[in-house]
């Protein structure tokens, strides 16, 4: 039975934990930059977007500390354009959990077939992230649109 590769895992887990704390404060940061009629439940949303990420940041934590390593100080790249009209935060929000997605699916296959209990934990998160990509690309999308945002290129 192959062994679980900890120094690569625990590599993944502190950059996936990086992202999720960075996901905190750019979620919270735009939650301050919203304006306008729709205000309201834009911050709230954004808002439960960074609790949601605090809530990720700590459960992988807790697997970093679960195979006996350190758990990151660093804060993943905060991405900002200064544009502060909602799509440009909602694409930026696109690329970061893109990002993430990747970090999740590394996971995935690192344990894969070695051990259950962190593979389920790498799919569970990569469902997460599929799911809140998708609710973004819908939020992006023009009135009566059906295609993705992901698709075109304006």
């Amino acid at each position: 039975m192959p062994q679980l590769d900890n120094e690569k895992v625990v590599v993944v887990l502190n950059k996936l934990l990086e992202a999720e704390l960075a996901g905190v404060v750019r979620y919270t940061h735009y939650s301050f930059l919203v304006f306008g009629f729709t205000r309201i439940p834009i911050v709230s949303w954004l808002r439960e977007q960074a609790s949601e990420s605090m809530a990720h940041a700590q459960e992988v934590g807790e697997w970093i500390t679960t195979l006996g390593a350190y758990p990151s100080l660093e804060i993943g790249p905060l991405l900002d354009s200064h544009k502060h009209d909602i799509s440009a935060i909602l694409r930026e929000s696109l690329e970061a959990e893109a990002a993430a997605l990747i970090l999740y699916r590394e996971l995935l296959g690192l344990a894969q077939g070695i051990s259950v209990a962190l593979e389920e934990f790498a799919r569970k998160m990569i469902f997460v992230e599929e799911v809140h990509a998708a609710e973004v690309d819908k939020m992006l999308r023009r009135p009566g649109g059906l295609g993705s945002v992901s698709a075109r290129n304006d």
